[in-house]
C-alpha cells in the first residue's frame, strides 16, 4: 500500500468493530450529489455508506452527503462546516477533481478543503476520490493528489482503474455513463467497489490497538488563504441595499440553493458590504432563463476596473452556482466591495440573485 497516513482510517474501523455510532460523509460536486443514478441509494456515496452498515453490523452509522453539482472546492472550503463538519463525521470522502480546473485557484483552494477537514474537532479521516471525464481522461486527479500525497490522505482514482479498463475494453463507455462523465447505476456501483475496496484492504491488514494519529499537520504547500474561507449570507452580514432586497424565503437545505441571498431587478439597484480579508468571491446565479440581469462589481472603489457579473448561463443543464474571484493575495484589510445592476436590454427579465461573499 502507498504511503498514506492511515491512522485515522484505521482509528474509523477499531470504533466500528467496538460497535460504537459513527457519521460517513461526501463532499463534492454533481457525481457525489447522486446524478444519473436512477435512485439515491444506488449512488456511490450511499453505496459506500451501505458497506459500512453492512460490514460491522454491530455499530450504527449515519449519512451525510454534502454533493451539490456544478460546484469546485473554491466552494467547496467555503461551505464545508454548515454542508458536512458541523455533523461532526468521522470519515469525509472528498472530490472536486472534475470540477476544478488547473487555473490559480485550484490547487489553493483544494488544500483549504483538506486541511479544513483534518483540522476539524471530530478529527475525521479523510479519502480523496478522483471522478473522470470518461470521454478525455481528463481531471485535476495530479494536482489534488500531490495534496493528498503531503498530508498522507489516501486517494482512489477512478481514472486509474475504471477508466482504464473501459479504455482496455472491458466496458462500453455507453454502458456506465449516459453523457460522459455522471456514472449510471452501473457507474456508481464501479465507484463504490474502488472505494470499498480500498477501505476492506485496511481491515484486512489491521493491528489491534494501533496508534491514533497526532493530528499535527505539515506547512502548506500553496500560501494557504483558502482554509479559513467563510460564505456570507443574510445570515452572517447586513450590507447597505439600495434598492436590492434581502430574499426572505428560508433555505430549506444544502440544495435548495437560490436562498438566503440578495435580489437586485432595476437599473441602478446597489448593494455595498465591507470586508475584511486578503480573498474575496462573488457567488451569484447564472442562469438558464435568459436573458437575466447584469451586474457589475467595484472593489474599493475603483470605478475605471470593474468586473462584470453576467447573469446568462451559456449552458442548458440548470441555473449554475457561479463564483467570481475579485481578489486573491491582495493585501488583508477592510475593503469595499459594491455591485450595480446596469442599464442594458436585460433589466426587467430574470433578476439578478447575488447568493453570497465568500472571504478568505
Amino acid at each position: 500500500m502507498e504511503n498514506y497516513d492511515l491512522e485515522r482510517i484505521k482509528s474509523v474501523i477499531q470504533r466500528a468493530q467496538s460497535g460504537q455510532e459513527l457519521t460517513i460523509a461526501f463532499l463534492g460536486g454533481s457525481i457525489t450529489q447522486g446524478s444519473l443514478a436512477t435512485v439515491h441509494e444506488n449512488t456511490y456515496a450511499y453505496r459506500v455508506y451501505k458497506w459500512w452498515c453492512d460490514t460491522f453490523p454491530q455499530a450504527k452509522f449515519n449519512y451525510v452527503n454534502g454533493g451539490i453539482g456544478g460546484t469546485d472546492s473554491y466552494y467547496g472550503v467555503s461551505r464545508a462546516v454548515t454542508d458536512v463538519l458541523m455533523y461532526q463525521p468521522d470519515l469525509v470522502v472528498v472530490d472536486f477533481s472534475v470540477n476544478d480546473v488547473d487555473n490559480i485557484y485550484c490547487e489553493e483552494t483544494f488544500e483549504g478543503v483538506l486541511r479544513k477537514l483534518l483540522c476539524w474537532s471530530s478529527r475525521p479521516a479523510v479519502v480523496v476520490l478522483n471522478n473522470v471525464f470518461y470521454d478525455t481522461g481528463v481531471s485535476t486527479q495530479d494536482i489534488h493528489n500531490k495534496l493528498a500525497d503531503h498530508y498522507g490522505v489516501p486517494h482512489v482514482s477512478v481514472h486509474d482503474t475504471i477508466y482504464r479498463r473501459m479504455k482496455a475494453g472491458e466496458y462500453n463507455r455507453i454502458d456506465i455513463t449516459p453523457d460522459g462523465l455522471h456514472p449510471n447505476d452501473k457507474g456508481h456501483g464501479l465507484v463504490a467497489d474502488e472505494i470499498t475496496k480500498f477501505l476492506e484492504s485496511i481491515v484486512g491488514d489491521l493491528i489491534q490497538d494501533e496508534p491514533v494519529c497526532s493530528c499535527v499537520l505539515p506547512t502548506p504547500v500553496t500560501a494557504n488563504a483558502y482554509e479559513g474561507a467563510r460564505r456570507l449570507t443574510i445570515r452572517e452580514v447586513s450590507p447597505k441595499l439600495s434598492g436590492f432586497r434581502a430574499d426572505t424565503n428560508e433555505k430549506m437545505g444544502h440544495l435548495d440553493h437560490f436562498k438566503n441571498g440578495w435580489i437586485g431587478t432595476n437599473a441602478g439597484d446597489k448593494i455595498s458590504f465591507e470586508l475584511e480579508g486578503s480573498c474575496i468571491g462573488i457567488q451569484y446565479r447564472k442562469t438558464i432563463s435568459r436573458p437575466a440581469v447584469r451586474a457589475q462589481a467595484v472593489i474599493d472603489g475603483d470605478v475605471e476596473h470593474p468586473v462584470l457579473l453576467d447573469g446568462n448561463f451559456d449552458e442548458d443543464w440548470g441555473d449554475c452556482l457561479y463564483i467570481e474571484p475579485v481578489l486573491h493575495h491582495s493585501e488583508k484589510k477592510k475593503h469595499t466591495l459594491e455591485i450595480t445592476v446596469l442599464d442594458d436590454e436585460s433589466v426587467g427579465t430574470t433578476p439578478f440573485y447575488l447568493m453570497s461573499i465568500i472571504v478568505a
